[in-house]
């Protein structure tokens, strides 16, 4: 495996990131909300690419993994601005984005603001508008005056320590929220969902599914697949999206 690299971004954060140099048109990984590009679908992504010769960029949003920051300084906000100045400094031309759950949001902000640079898109567990419609909205008014008193929330996490909601994150995504005005792709958007997920629900993609608009555009159930999508079958249904969208591109 080739050594870790940085990069230096103009907002001063150092991202972490592996890149594999093969053809174009090259495939982008974009991460959960406090994971890491070590994880089981970012390192079956790089062998994929490796064996079929593909471009291929992972790397750790600002706060998370080994790039520079602490995750609780970090907002929706940062973290896109991290991975459109990966984008930018580390490939060329539209690229395959693949998001998974919050990295769902991220890659429609995307396809959003920044359409030139999208040759398609796959989503996994999209988790689009989630610091509102899957935090704010749920709480009851204890959560609510605790994160206004003291500036967060502790929520407890079944993949390890509690994860830290901060009034920032919840601040910040309201000001960069998805659902509430049309949002038109151009480009073949192949979205995947477990039906076992209750982190992101099957209501959350087809919501999403109904929400966009563009000539091509679907959504995958997975029967029993939970928020990880990371079993051997789920990694294959990946790739074959991925494929998929390389071929329509």
């Amino acid at each position: 495996m080739a050594e870790m690299q940085y990069l230096e971004t103009e907002a001063g954060r150092r991202l972490a990131y592996h890149k594999f140099s093969g053809r174009r048109t090259g495939v982008v990984f974009l991460g959960g909300l406090r994971s890491d590009m070590t994880g089981s679908k970012a390192m079956h992504l790089e062998a994929w690419a490796r064996r079929s010769g593909r471009e291929f960029l992972r790397f750790d949003y600002s706060g998370h993994g080994e790039s520079s920051g602490a995750f609780t300084d970090g907002c929706i906000s940062d973290w896109a601005d991290d991975a459109m100045a990966a984008i930018d400094a580390l490939t060329e031309g539209p690229q395959v984005i693949v998001g998974s759950s919050m990295g769902g949001w991220i890659s429609l902000l995307m396809a959003k603001h920044r359409p030139d640079r999208m040759a398609g898109l796959v989503t996994i567990a999209a988790a689009p508008d989630f610091t509102e419609n899957g935090y704010w909205k749920a709480w009851d008014d204890a959560k609510r005056k605790t994160l206004k008193e003291e500036g967060q929330v502790a929520l407890p996490s079944e993949y390890g320590d509690a994860m830290i909601i901060t009034k920032r994150l919840i601040e910040d995504g309201r000001d960069h929220l998805i659902l509430n005005d049309p949002l038109r792709i151009d480009v073949p958007v192949r979205m995947l969902q477990g039906t076992a997920d209750v982190d992101v629900t099957m209501d959350v993609a087809l919501g999403l599914l109904d929400h966009l608009e563009g000539p091509d555009i679907r959504l995958e159930l997975v029967k029993d697949a939970d928020h990880r999508f990371s079993d051997a079958a789920c990694l294959d249904t990946i790739t074959r999206a991925i494929e998929e969208v390389l071929t329509n591109a």
